[in-house]
């Protein structure tokens, strides 16, 4: 399994979907860096270039791209690409 380099959050506040995430990500100690797509407008434009949307929550994790999720399709989709975080 390869070790994952950088994992990145982009999150709205106040979105459930991603305290999900951020709770999902936390409860299995995997270190990532938060974005705040309402606050941050580079954060916001990196997202929609990478995502083709504007939906949050969505996750970089060195490269790959899961947009608009739940805490189910999260761990689904983090099983299947192998992470090893």
């Amino acid at each position: 399994m390869p070790r994952t380099v950088s994992i990145r959050l982009f999150i709205k506040p106040g979105c459930p979907w991603c305290h999900e995430a951020i709770d999902w990500l936390d409860e299995r100690g995997i270190r990532y860096q938060v974005l705040d797509v309402i606050r941050d407008p580079a954060a916001r434009a990196e997202m929609l270039d990478l995502t083709g949307q504007t939906k949050a929550p969505s996750i970089d994790v060195d490269g790959h791209i899961l947009a608009d999720f739940g805490a189910d399709e999260l761990a689904t989709w983090w099983k299947r690409m192998d992470f090893n975080a």
